[in-house]
């Protein structure tokens, strides 16, 4: 146990801690906010750490919950700091970020898994029910939240009226519950690897479950990495509209690098499991990202909203519509035959850079 008190996952957060408390209402120079943003990453890496440790320690279904609230809450601080910092100005910053999550799930990091597994595998296979069942409800909740949106009439599109957003929020916690239910007990078996059952899941797979002193600390640090994380964005928040603002990116970047520090804990595990071989796992990580970032972010924000400056936009204009239709076509293809090989993962990538491009240049 003293060994792991000295682990960075542990003394992240509390330096963290002891800099927001020095640096919050303060006007920091360059080099300092460039530290803190060092930090802000690692914190977030920590928080998922440890959110990873305690779901790991309480089993499922509490365990998935505990990762998907744990990330989403700090997905929603983000975006709620940003949004108080700059007022109305970024009222479709929780959508620039929730569509750069997608796209970064569905493209860069399955792609990512995919290509790293058949690099060194060849052929990779996964169960396609599961998956198909993930991406399925990840497309629905695509549409009903980022599409739907830019075609209804009875607002100034991409803003929903207040019952219409009503009924999003719910019908997005209604489709990521019954996938959480779907995935950890009703049909369990269908997201474990191919070949394994969940007799044989329970027995031998996994690490033995963390004792409960250590599971009893990471949830503390757990707590003070998510109040550290949202500290640290309000801290960062002017740096980070500047900085954008300063290599004359488009204000929608914003979401994007939001989406890629809440995703870079997720990306190494899913990376790790593509190299062992172990697909499915990468991809249920991968699209379970998606899935939080959507059906856990949206109602959040969608009830923070009645008190943030400005009106919450989650229309998607047309030009990216048309890359989450493309999007979805290629990751069907992908997921329906159960296995994959090289070629499947450079079409991600490549949809993967064509996202990072149009967001820069649109």
């Amino acid at each position: 146990m003293g060994k792991y008190l000295l682990r960075w996952t542990t003394i992240v957060p509390l330096v963290a801690i002891v800099s927001l408390g020095f640096s919050w209402g303060r006007s920091l120079a360059w080099p300092v906010l460039a530290v803190e943003a060092v930090l802000l990453i690692a914190t977030v890496a920590a928080a998922v750490h440890h959110a990873e440790v305690v779901a790991h320690r309480v089993g499922e279904p509490f365990g998935s919950l505990i990762l998907a609230v744990s990330v989403t809450i700090i997905e929603v601080g983000l975006i709620v700091m940003l949004m108080t910092s700059a007022g109305g100005a970024v009222s479709s910053l929780a959508r620039d970020t929730v569509f750069a999550a997608v796209m970064i799930t569905m493209n860069g990091i399955v792609g990512l898994a995919l290509l790293v597994g058949t690099l060194k595998h060849r052929l990779v296979v996964f169960n396609a029910e599961g998956t198909g069942s993930a991406l399925g409800t990840l497309l629905a909740l695509a549409g009903l939240t980022l599409v739907l949106p830019s075609l209804t009439t009875s607002n100034a599109s991409p803003i929903l009226v207040p019952g219409q957003l009503i009924f999003v929020a719910i019908a997005s916690l209604v489709l990521y519950g019954s996938f959480v239910f779907s995935q950890t007990i009703r049909h369990r078996d269908f997201f474990l690897p191919v070949g394994e059952t969940t007799d044989s899941d329970d027995e031998g797979s996994h690490a033995l479950p963390p004792s409960r002193k250590r599971t009893v600390i990471c949830l503390g640090l757990l707590l003070v990495s998510l109040v550290a994380v949202v500290g640290l964005a309000k801290v960062e928040s002017p740096a980070i509209q500047a900085g954008v603002n300063g290599l004359g990116l488009p204000q929608s970047f914003v979401g994007v690098v939001l989406a890629i520090i809440v995703l870079l804990p997720e990306t190494i595990a899913v990376v790790r499991a593509a190299a062992a071989n172990r697909t499915q796992i990468a991809l249920n990580l991968g699209y379970g990202s998606a899935l939080a970032s959507i059906g856990l972010t949206i109602p959040a924000m969608a009830l923070a909203s009645r008190w943030l400056p400005g009106q919450l936009a989650l229309g998607l204009p047309p030009l990216q519509i048309g890359l989450l239709v493309i999007s979805a076509v290629v990751a069907v293809l992908t997921v329906v035959p159960g296995r994959a090989k090289t070629q499947h993962g450079v079409i991600h990538l490549v949809l993967f850079a064509t996202f990072i491009l149009l967001s820069i240049l649109p």
